[in-house]
């Protein structure tokens, strides 16, 4: 059975391999870490220690990839997109969200919300967005 996945890819200017291991720390899983040099895509030669792709997947399903935005590139942080973790695991989503928002922003506390389940939003230190929501289980 053919299969599609939709993965979040961060974008960095200088700091994706500390992101990318931050989020290991969050997320646990297999972490894969390649540099522009290691593919020989360097255009500058002070550039080959950075990361031209990153990405961890975890059992659970999770995949997030990051790289590093060479210098002639354009980069523009943040701001256009969020990240979102939902599902009915209570302490594994509450584990994310304290991990994720510690150093960060939260811009909506972690709490019931409205439509009956607990949500919140964060912007963790990398600048990246973050929708926490857990589903209040089925009566």
């Amino acid at each position: 059975m053919a299969t599609t996945q939709l993965n979040p890819y961060l974008s960095f200017r200088d700091n994706a391999r500390e992101a990318i291991e931050f989020y290991h720390s969050v997320f646990g899983g297999e972490l894969t870490i390649n540099t522009f040099e290691e593919f020989g895509a360097s255009v500058d030669p002070d550039e080959g220690k950075k990361v031209m792709h990153s990405m961890i997947t975890t059992d659970a399903g999770l995949a997030l990839m990051a790289a590093d935005t060479p210098n002639h590139m354009d980069y523009s942080p943040g701001g256009s997109i969020s990240i979102s973790l939902s599902g009915d695991d209570d302490a594994t989503l509450r584990d994310f969200w304290g991990k994720l928002s510690d150093g960060g922003t939260v811009v909506v506390p972690l709490e019931k919300a409205p439509w009956g389940d607990t949500f919140g939003m964060c912007t963790d230190k990398f600048g990246t967005a973050w929708l926490v929501n857990i589903a209040t289980a089925s009566e």
